[in-house]
């Protein structure tokens, strides 16, 4: 990982600097507070400890998008879903929207509870290869509002990393909360010995989630992230009756495309709208079972596909 946050003022000495949080560069920075404290303190240990909780765990995945509402948890629901198809392939979804934890009710697991082991923390089990950990299983009620700040988020996603019993996984999915702040950053600083396979950027067609989006490339580019592909989600909608197709949100700069193009990310496919999706998901069910034959079942089995062979080939 690199040693400068990502919006770091110029000549920032870097986080692993002995002058971090205390050059002239530091001043009026957000980060200074949390800078010298970690200057003072040398590296966090969670990193080593992690390292080793996750020397059991294949590949990690993180699903990034710096737009909020383009369908980020229910491409990581349905990565899951699709992975975990392969009964052989042991599969864990980690939540680390902490502020907006969807993912236990897009799982079907909403009122679940995390129980102590000796080993640590148990997930929750959505199917016997499936397992789910969501700060929304330690919430009494799903309309509880987390109120934290930044250390407290972090303190947190380092207890789900390091106290988590995650046993033999093929592939730990991480979804991510929108932009490129707290959580983001700490993902990737925990997991920095323990390496990362890549991120998986989700946009929708227009110019306002592009926008967003083009950030989280740069953010993983800062932070040497390495990207997987751009996944272009409710990309047209084709009406079920008719068939024809319809641009619900024209894609008016050219869409993911065009930015895959200009930025050099590989593109992984294009995902339509099909109310089925949304309708699954407040279910906490898999759509591929109930539309095995829709254009949206197939583009995922597609990128799914992709993704899968990208991490292979980095083994």
């Amino acid at each position: 990982m690199a040693d400068v946050p990502t919006d770091a003022p110029e000549h920032c000495p870097g986080t692993t600097s002995a002058q971090a949080g205390q050059g002239a560069a530091c001043q009026g920075c957000p980060n200074q507070t949390v800078c010298a404290s970690g200057a003072a303190a040398g590296p966090d240990p969670a990193i080593e400890e992690i390292k080793e909780k996750m020397s059991t765990v294949k590949h990690k995945i993180v699903v990034l998008s710096g737009k909020g509402g383009v369908g980020k948890s229910t491409f990581s629901a349905h990565l899951a879903h699709g992975m975990a198809e392969d009964e052989n392939k042991q599969i864990a979804l980690l939540d680390v929207d902490i502020c907006g934890p969807s993912i236990p009710t897009m799982m079907g697991l909403e009122g679940e509870q995390v129980h102590q082991s000796g080993s640590g923390w148990s997930p929750v089990y959505v199917e016997d290869n499936l397992a789910v950990m969501s700060i929304g299983f330690l919430l009494s009620s799903p309309d509880d509002a987390v109120i934290w700040r930044g250390p407290k988020k972090n303190g947190m996603i380092k207890q789900f990393l390091r106290d988590v019993d995650w046993g033999e996984l093929d592939y730990l999915i991480i979804d991510t909360p929108p932009g490129t702040s707290d959580e983001h950053l700490s993902i990737v600083q925990y997991l920095s010995a323990a390496g990362i396979d890549g991120a998986v950027l989700i946009t929708t067609p227009q110019e306002i989630s592009l926008q967003d989006v083009r950030k989280e490339i740069n953010f993983c580019r800062k932070v040497k992230l390495p990207i997987i592909g751009v996944v272009e989600n409710m990309s047209g909608f084709i009406c079920p009756k008719c068939k024809n197709e319809s641009q619900i949100f024209p894609p008016t700069t050219g869409g993911a495309e065009k930015m895959c193009s200009d930025f050099n990310v590989p593109l992984l496919g294009k995902v339509p709208l099909d109310p089925i999706i949304g309708k699954s998901c407040d279910n906490g069910k898999s759509f591929f079972a109930e539309i095995p034959d829709s254009p949206a079942t197939k583009s995922y089995r597609t990128i799914i596909q992709k993704i899968q062979e990208h991490c292979e080939r980095n083994l």
